[in-house]
């Protein structure tokens, strides 16, 4: 577990992880293989009528469908803002042939249109969520990405050195939309992100998110004292800033 700057006032406290080497090619056959291995394979079991959001992104229609069981079934401002970004700025962020994981995915949209921008996307929450969240990927992109998306159970925090070990599960960029809101993990979350983004390991941190309680911008903080960070975005009217990180050296 990493040091925490959570229980104090200043951030110093707040170590990045230990030095480590780096991997230089993704073999994403082998974390494919690995992962299913070591994981179900997520279908979803149940079928039944819910709230349905239709988007458009990278000239595809994108039909989601939320429910209202839980905050990771339905769709929030942060997600919208990061596909409207990754979309407007494929130079910038090229995403084409790139190894991708969502934190959080929740109902899939952000990895939906990762994976339509040409990713080899793994898309990750906990274990109740994931049903609705493959209906989702399956349902819009079958047919139209490059790759076939991935879906994983991942809890913030636990167990990511045995599921998800470095260098085999190593990602070019790792992607997290409106996962900081009023919950009891955000520790832990940062920890899950510092596990990916770490030394050596060439990743991207692209997070995007609507600041609405104190705790946001204290975990804001130490966000930015574990990585380097830039703010690439920020759309008053939502209240949204998406940042990019990388390991600090």
């Amino acid at each position: 577990m990493y040091s925490s700057c959570w229980d104090h006032a200043t951030l110093r406290g707040w170590k990045s992880p230990p030095p480590i080497i780096p991997s230089l090619i993704v073999n994403k056959d082998m974390m494919t293989r690995e992962g299913l291995d070591r994981r179900n394979v997520w279908e979803p079991s149940l079928y039944y009528p819910l709230g349905k959001e239709s988007f458009h992104f990278v000239g595809h229609e994108i039909n989601i469908r939320e429910s209202t069981d839980s905050y990771g079934a339905l769709i929030w401002p942060g997600a919208i803002a990061l596909c409207q970004f990754l979309e407007n700025n494929q130079q910038q962020m090229n995403l084409m042939d790139k190894a991708v994981l969502e934190l959080g995915a929740g109902t899939g949209l952000l990895s939906i249109v990762a994976s339509l921008l040409g990713a080899w996307v793994t898309a990750t929450d906990l274990p109740d969520i994931l049903s609705n969240l493959s209906f989702n990927l399956r349902r819009n992109t079958k047919g139209r990405s490059r790759y076939i998306p991935q879906v994983a159970a991942l809890s913030w925090g636990q167990e990511l050195e045995r599921d998800f070990p470095f260098p085999s599960y190593r990602y070019d960029y790792v992607l997290a939309a409106d996962v900081v809101y009023h919950h009891d993990f955000l520790e832990e979350l940062l920890n899950t992100m510092l596990h990916f983004c770490r030394r050596g390991s060439g990743t991207t941190l692209l997070w995007a998110n609507k600041l609405r309680f104190q705790s946001d911008q204290r975990f804001t903080e130490c966000f930015k004292s574990s990585f380097n960070t830039t703010l690439l975005v920020e759309v008053p009217q939502e209240n949204v800033c998406i940042y990019k990180a990388t390991a600090k050296e």
